[in-house]
């Protein structure tokens, strides 16, 4: 459970604190899920290109066959010495670029403090030129959504207005609001019409309010509005006691609690 694991992302919160980004965790549903987590990756980026992906989707989820991107090495690969930031970071037109971070978020918990220190480190330098730092996951994760997720200030759900868009959105907030997780914040994608993205995300509050009870607010649309300025507003924040400088002090001292955790269950 998130509300559980309160203690294991607080050195990523501490030394977010002291950094600039906005730290965001971004879901994405739909048909075209990849496609459209990139085009709010855009929206939100605007003219700054100052927007870093950190990618912990793996396989067909990730982001990085949409971009034109191959593999890549992962964040926890910068561990062995032998990486350096501009051999990790994957430029990508229009945003500052893309950091595969799924073998990161899961080792993260079993790394011993000096490991920890190195992997935080190495995410402060890349955020010193971000704006947004974006953290998207996969929606098998968000049952269990990693230290990154955890420690990510604000929530974000990429929601396509179609039929798959809207069972998968319901989904996700279900399984993350299972998981401890608090308010979410909706962006609507691929709407004919201003009406009917506003008449899909009323649909989903109503459906959510009823049978799960998790606050939804809206951001707007992907196509139409400033996702940015919507996210920066203080009414947005999922926990409104934490900004963004959070993410990074609450990773930073999260390995040991996280690793009782998991043992326990």
């Amino acid at each position: 459970m998130i509300d559980g694991r309160e203690d294991q992302a607080a050195g990523l919160r501490r030394l977010f604190r002291r950094t600039p980004p906005a730290v965001v965790a971004l879901y994405s549903t739909g048909r075209h899920r990849a496609a459209n987590a990139i085009r709010a990756a855009h929206r939100i980026a605007g003219q700054s290109q100052r927007v870093l992906l950190l990618d912990e989707a793996t396989g067909d989820a990730g982001l990085g066959e949409a971009l034109g991107l191959p593999a890549g090495p992962d964040l926890l690969q910068m561990l062995d010495g032998r990486l350096t930031l501009a051999g990790l970071l994957q430029p990508v037109p229009g945003l500052l670029g893309r950091v595969p971070t799924a073998a990161a978020a899961l080792a993260l918990p079993l790394l011993d403090d000096t490991r920890r220190a190195c992997l935080i480190e190495a995410l402060k330098v890349l955020h010193r030129h971000a704006g947004f730092v974006l953290i998207h996951a996969g929606q098998e994760s968000a049952a269990d959504p990693s230290p990154f997720v955890y420690a990510a200030p604000r929530r974000l759900l990429v929601a396509e207005a179609s039929a798959s868009g809207a069972t998968e959105a319901y989904r996700v907030t279900k399984q993350l609001a299972s998981a401890g997780a608090g308010s979410l914040h909706v962006a609507v994608c691929r709407a004919r019409s201003r009406s009917d993205a506003q008449s899909f995300f009323s649909s989903l509050q109503s459906l959510v309010r009823r049978h799960v009870g998790v606050p939804l607010s809206w951001v707007g649309e992907v196509e139409r509005d400033d996702l940015a300025e919507g996210l920066s507003q203080p009414n947005t924040l999922s926990s409104p006691a934490e900004p963004a400088a959070a993410f990074l002090r609450s990773l930073a001292s999260g390995g040991d609690d996280m690793r009782v955790s998991r043992r326990a269950g």
